[in-house]
């Protein structure tokens, strides 16, 4: 694999119906509401939107999600990423109990220049980075969908 080029999976729980998990994650323009790194989200379609995003290390990370596969009955998203990083990512949404099982796949080429010139150097690095984004979308995501959807007391 070429050292501009990522595969990464995470897999999430969140104590949310499919249903409502994936309308959440089907709204692009609301990640910055429940994921820390996701800085910033424009609307560029009606299903894409330019996403900047900023975890732990000095840099952004700017790119348009298009979605190409929006199944709510499979629960799966798609989306092609193009801009500082092309490639394509998607979204898994399984019943897991009361709550549901997700699955984010990524498989990305580093577009920005100084990234891509200082990949032999960065690329340690910007494998943690996407582990402590990852980590914090996961927390954000079920305090959103708690609060979105409060169970209530038993």
């Amino acid at each position: 694999m070429p050292l501009n080029s990522y595969r990464f999976r995470s897999v999430w729980s969140v104590d949310s119906t499919p249903a409502r998990t994936f309308a959440v994650l089907a709204d692009l323009g609301s990640y910055p509401r429940w994921w820390p790194e996701v800085r910033d989200a424009r609307q560029v379609a009606e299903d894409a939107a330019e996403l900047r995003c900023r975890s732990v290390l000095p840099y952004d990370l700017v790119f348009q999600a298009h979605h190409n596969a929006k199944e709510p009955e499979a629960g799966l998203l798609r989306a092609d990423l193009v801009g500082d990083l092309d490639g394509t990512a998607s979204w898994q949404i399984f019943p897991n109990g009361t709550g549901s099982r997700l699955i984010y796949d990524q498989e990305v080429v580093v577009r920005k220049p100084l990234l891509r010139r200082l990949a032999l150097i960065t690329r340690p690095f910007l494998k943690a980075n996407h582990e402590l984004m990852m980590r914090s979308g996961q927390r954000g995501l079920r305090t959103y969908l708690a609060a979105l959807h409060p169970t209530p007391d038993t």
